[in-house]
């Protein structure tokens, strides 16, 4: 198969990065029972995270190809095998900060870096939708792996065990490296502008157009909805669920799980059809399990539950939500990039981290703020307004993209 290694090579960078970033639910849920703070200055560690990632992103992200996407995510593995290794034993809320401000400057290398490549070893939009498609669901198994490792070093009785599970990150960060590292990259990236002035002014003619601003919208309101239940959808289940701690991280496994599928699935349906048909399927589908399922899990009574099989069935159905909106980022992402040259794939995806780490860490926050303030029961009812939002946003893209078919 062609480009076996450079695709093997992004597929396992994300998957090592899915775990370390999106152990941030349970990194709240942790600093609140261990380190003394509340749920609102909890959430911090989402901006911690998302902030450096849009910041790197919209510095670097032009002129990345300049660098080399290779030479990028291996200074961003060297990165986070460090902040790892600190997190063990700093054992602290600042140091959790640190970690997650490191993940998110290393995240920022690797998603641009990725993304960028996919365009080089793929020919056309159903091959580059195909992959993208695939790596995201990748990267959601490695989100379901960190639900179920964190619990598997975590003992109650002993309030800093869950601390060894850096150990193993900082091992799979070097294996990840080494194994980027003897893999060779054949096609240099194409540069986006004459000099690296030119790289940055790229990224600005991007903003201009209106496909680009209804695009980056859209994906800022989707990674809202996603970062603001997978955030806290573990906090969810130990207060409303009243579940065993090692039990309600291990359940938002199941919204991780389905958000694979979900992405998996996406890169068949799309060959056969129209890519708006999917995303508001989906996306109704999803208000849908807002609307009447969520409701049955909040008036859900349990008694002692020490085990998956005594949970209610009704208690897995509201994290099925996520085999809904999986497919809605990558296909998003895959519409907009395959329709740009290949030059403009490095800044524009610049532009979609930028705009989705800023969706991720606003829909954190609020989240955690109707938490505190409207109670965990009713916190997730406000993911319909943004949904409502995207089905307007599918019907312009349509339209925009269309346009741009017609005069090329």
């Amino acid at each position: 198969m062609k480009n076996i290694g450079v695709k093997l090579s992004l597929y396992i960078n994300y998957f090592v990065f899915a775990i370390l970033l999106n152990s941030v639910g349970i990194v709240i849920l942790k600093s609140v029972k261990n380190y003394g703070v509340d749920e609102v200055q909890a959430s911090i560690l989402e901006a911690f995270k998302d902030l450096p990632i849009a910041i790197v992103s919209f510095l670097i992200a032009s002129f990345l190809p300049r660098i080399g996407y290779k030479r990028g995510m291996l200074i961003a593995l060297g990165l986070v095998t460090f902040a790892c290794i600190a997190m063990y034993f700093g054992n602290s809320f600042d140091t959790a900060k640190l970690l997650f401000a490191t993940v998110g400057v290393s995240f920022a290398l690797i998603k641009v870096s990725v993304y960028s490549m996919i365009g080089m070893v793929t020919q056309n939009q159903k091959e580059h939708n195909s992959l993208m498609s695939s790596i995201e669901g990748v990267f959601m198994i490695g989100i379901a792996l960190a639900y179920f490792l964190f619990p598997a070093f975590n003992n109650e009785a002993d309030p800093n065990s869950w601390l060894n599970v850096y150990w193993l990150l900082a091992a799979l960060s070097i294996v990840s490296f080494l194994f980027l590292f003897f893999t060779k990259f054949e096609n240099p990236p194409e540069i986006p502008g004459a000099n690296l002035a030119d790289d940055f002014g790229q990224m600005f003619k991007l903003m201009t157009k209106l496909l680009t601003v209804v695009f980056v919208i859209s994906a800022f309101l989707f990674v809202m909805i996603e970062q603001g239940i997978m955030s806290w959808l573990p906090s969810f289940n130990d207060r409303v669920l009243h579940l065993p701690e090692n039990i309600s991280i291990m359940m938002a496994s199941i919204l991780a799980i389905s958000l694979a599928i979900g992405r998996l699935l996406a890169g068949v349906l799309t060959k056969k059809v129209d890519w708006i048909y999917i995303l508001i399927g989906c996306t109704v589908l999803a208000m849908l399990m807002v609307l009447f399922v969520l409701p049955k899990t909040v008036e859900l009574n349990v008694g002692e539950i020490d085990s998956f099989s005594e949970i209610p069935l009704i208690g897995f159905a509201f994290p099925i939500v996520g085999l809904f909106i999986a497919p809605i980022y990558p296909l998003l992402n895959s519409v907009v990039l395959s329709s740009l040259p290949k030059k403009l794939h490095s800044p524009m995806t610049g532009l979609i981290v930028v705009f989705s780490a800023l969706g991720g860490t606003l829909g954190s926050r609020i989240i955690g703020w109707l938490f505190k303030n409207q109670g965990p029961e009713n916190a997730f009812y406000y993911t319909l307004i943004p949904m409502g939002l995207l089905l307007i946003a599918y019907f312009i893209l349509k339209k925009l993209t269309n346009k741009n078919a017609v005069q090329a």
